[in-house]
């Protein structure tokens, strides 16, 4: 078996396992009170998916335009359906949450950014990303004590995010001291064909633009609209928990988005976070007081929301796509037919 098809099978069994954890939550409910409260939410359920696409999106959109240099940088009204389409393809297609990051990248170049800047405006927005979250989780974990006064979870909570600074901040550095020629060199040497020597060139371009966009001030804007799209954010949570008659104040929406969003970052592996989440949402949940069954509640009408999102976000990537293997195949099929009519 091909490495890339031991990967693969990888991501689908932590697919099928999310899978298997997402039912047992849900089985192990009343469904009946599942269900009433599910159409209890109602018209809340259209605000929550208008509010996440007008709020966190918009957000994280302008998070990544202010990274782009003015001369290169692309409208923001595209960069805005790039983001929407790679949250789609992260959240819906079985690709351990980077597969959109990937996609973005290819739509910004594809849009005329210049493709050392696409690919190292996505690494740099994705990498201070995390930086972010780990502050928006610390922020959740005060609040989370501040409200039950429990501390149990607070050290595995702390240690792990602490990992997983490390690990960015070690990603970071990597990135700056030239990572990608690195990688590029060892590359070509391995296929020994001075056809792959052009890798190392494109490798070393790569890290010269990484590092001139950690070099400029935007990268503190960066983290200001990034931290400010995970604390608006929350706003939809506050509509849901309102929406089910619970107790919906801003420091629980706050604690519910953080920690559910750092539990399914720690399974990153799992697609779409598929059970993960769910877990998340019932086990706050239950730290807050919420009864089990409107915690579940909760985390179906979030995978509602991604659904109502994602399906249109996936479908216009695959237009995007056909479109542009259509032309493709248009332009070298009167490329032969030009060359046949010539000879």
């Amino acid at each position: 078996m091909k490495v890339p098809g031991k990967i693969q099978l990888t991501v689908w069994l932590f697919g099928f396992a999310g899978a298997a954890l997402f039912i047992a939550i849900v089985i192990h409910q009343d469904l009946s009170k599942v269900g009433a409260a599910f159409a209890t939410a109602g018209w809340a359920i259209v605000g929550i998916v208008a509010y996440h696409f007008l709020v966190p999106v918009f957000l994280d959109a302008i998070a990544w335009w202010v990274l782009f240099p003015r001369p290169d940088r692309l409208p923001l009204r595209k960069l805005l359906w790039m983001r929407w389409i790679g949250e789609s393809v992260s959240t819906l297609v079985p690709s351990a949450a980077v597969g959109g990051d990937v996609v973005r990248a290819r739509l910004a170049a594809i849009n005329g950014a210049p493709l050392p800047l696409a690919a190292g405006s996505v690494l740099v927005d994705l990498t201070l990303g995390v930086f972010t979250q780990a502050g928006f989780t610390l922020l959740g974990v005060v609040l989370l004590v501040g409200v039950t006064g429990q501390k149990n979870f607070v050290r595995p909570t702390l240690i792990g995010t602490l990992i997983g600074v490390i690990g960015v901040a070690g990603f970071y550095f990597v990135q700056r001291l030239g990572m990608f020629r690195f990688l590029a060199t060892i590359i070509a040497r391995l296929a020994n064909s001075p056809e792959w020597q052009s890798l190392v060139q494109g490798g070393a371009t790569l890290d010269q633009t990484v590092r001139a966009l950690y070099a400029r001030k935007a990268v503190i804007a960066c983290c200001a609209w990034t931290i400010l799209s995970l604390v608006l954010g929350s706003g939809e949570i506050w509509i849901a928990l309102h929406a089910l008659g619970l107790h919906a104040t801003v420091a629980n929406a706050l604690i519910l988005q953080s920690m559910v969003l750092t539990i399914r970052s720690a399974a990153f592996a799992v697609p779409s976070g598929l059970g993960v989440q769910e877990t998340g949402y019932y086990f706050v949940g239950q730290l807050l007081g919420i009864p089990d069954y409107l915690a579940v509640t909760l985390a179906l009408i979030a995978r509602v929301r991604e659904l109502a999102l994602g399906i249109p976000g996936v479908i216009c990537w695959q237009i995007i796509e056909a479109r542009r293997l259509w032309r493709t195949r248009l332009a070298t099929n009167s490329g032969n037919a030009r060359v046949r009519a010539q000879s």
